[in-house]
């Protein structure tokens, strides 16, 4: 009699257990989600050399994290951890171009154009030829101040493996994974 009611005990401590496991996951899951941006640039045709090093125009994204905070019931007061999960750019235009031009490419983050707290973004040493979408390495970074923000600047150094006889446009998408406080 004694161990019938010991297992019922157990039963319902890990039934309670599991329970709690399961909204926790749920609470968390909650708390984590993805802020997707996309920007556009040119790329002005240069007459550098091969191994030269340019920078390209600063671009200013408006992030879409303000509305995203606001569909997850959230906002930017109570964003704790931001980190890049993937940056990908497409070239859009003219339709024959490709990467080839580029030999490495790194993109910072800033929030303003003048840079002044600039961190790496992304980067990527070795840029596979005849592709027209590259995905650059995430730094790591913990990028909480650039997304609290409505907008924040990009700042892109990239060496030339080749000439760029043309502009050409490149498309960048990026994912954020975002970790928020309840409010």
């Amino acid at each position: 009699m004694h161990n019938l009611i010991l297992k019922k005990h157990y039963l319902f401590l890990f039934a309670f257990l599991l329970v709690g496991a399961s909204s926790c996951k749920k609470i968390m899951s909650l708390l984590s989600f993805q802020v997707n941006d996309s920007s556009t640039f040119t790329v002005p045709g240069t007459p550098f050399l091969t191994g030269a090093t340019v920078n390209f125009p600063v671009v200013t994204v408006a992030t879409t994290s303000q509305s995203t905070y606001k569909n997850n019931n959230t906002s930017a007061d109570y964003v704790q951890d931001v980190t890049l999960d993937r940056l990908t750019l497409t070239v859009s235009n003219p339709s024959t171009q490709n990467f080839d031009f580029l030999k490495s490419i790194s993109i910072y983050i800033a929030t303003d154009a003048a840079g002044s707290n600039k961190v790496l973004l992304a980067s990527l040493a070795t840029v596979p030829t005849g592709q027209t979408s590259i995905s650059l390495t995430p730094a790591g970074n913990k990028l909480d101040m650039y997304l609290k923000n409505s907008s924040y600047t990009l700042t892109t150094n990239a060496e030339l493996a080749q000439t760029l006889r043309q502009n050409t446009d490149v498309r960048a998408d990026s994912r954020f994974t975002v970790h928020a406080k309840l409010p």
